[in-house]
């Protein structure tokens, strides 16, 4: 229920409160408009209608006085009820543009923030060594989660930092069969660390894949 309540507060909109405001201007129009004609009978909102004895005044529209002070009446609840109500929409639709500045601006900071860390991931990721060229289906490099296209910028003890040249790759596998390797690639501009086990299967090599240098 309060859920409805919520979003029947956030459908008002700018021509509901003119449509307000013109609705209150009509009442304030008739209210002048009666008060005109307690001038024209010279007897005003609370001037007596009875003379000094006590009888119905004669020089006076008894029936048009009493109405248009019964309507003044009426008018005045009308006028107060549509000022509440002209103060719930101003405020609503306030609430409304504020929760829309709000999730604009959360929007705004996200959008920035993952700018930022795109950028910053962008300016800290190192230079990849080598590039995956084949991944053979069934195969250790393809459990691990290799793909065709990855560069690769950790494999093992070997890094950006301290690669030569494959014979650095091999020595690594040869000595870690059936001993897992942190594999760490580049992938669609992301860092993407796996597990890497070197071990014989049906195809050829500890790994089953084609790795190559990247020469800088």
């Amino acid at each position: 229920m309060a859920e409805e309540n919520y979003s029947e507060n956030l459908e008002v909109t700018m021509d509901d409160v003119k449509n307000l405001v013109k609705k209150k201007e009509e009442i304030e129009e008739q209210i002048k408009a009666y008060y005109d004609v307690l001038e024209d009978q010279g007897v005003g909102v609370a001037g007596p209608l009875v003379d000094a004895e006590g009888y119905p005044r004669a020089d006076v529209n008894l029936y048009q006085i009493r109405t248009a002070r019964h309507n003044i009446s009426c008018l005045q609840n009308d006028h107060k009820a549509i000022m509440v109500e002209i103060e719930e929409a101003l405020h609503k639709l306030h609430a409304r543009e504020k929760a829309k500045r709000e999730q604009d601006e959360a929007e705004a900071q996200e959008e920035a923030e993952a700018l930022d860390e795109a950028m910053e991931q962008q300016v800290t990721l190192p230079s990849p060594f080598a590039r995956v060229e084949a991944v053979t289906q069934g195969s250790p490099a393809c459990a691990a989660g290799l793909r065709v296209g990855d560069e690769v910028i950790e494999f093992g003890s070997v890094n950006s930092e301290n690669f030569q040249n494959l014979q650095n790759i091999a020595t690594v596998v040869q000595h870690s069969e059936g001993k897992p390797l942190r594999v760490t690639v580049i992938r669609d501009g992301q860092k993407t660390p796996m597990s890497l086990t070197p071990q014989r299967w049906s195809g050829r090599g500890l790994l089953g894949c084609n790795i190559v240098p990247i020469h800088r």
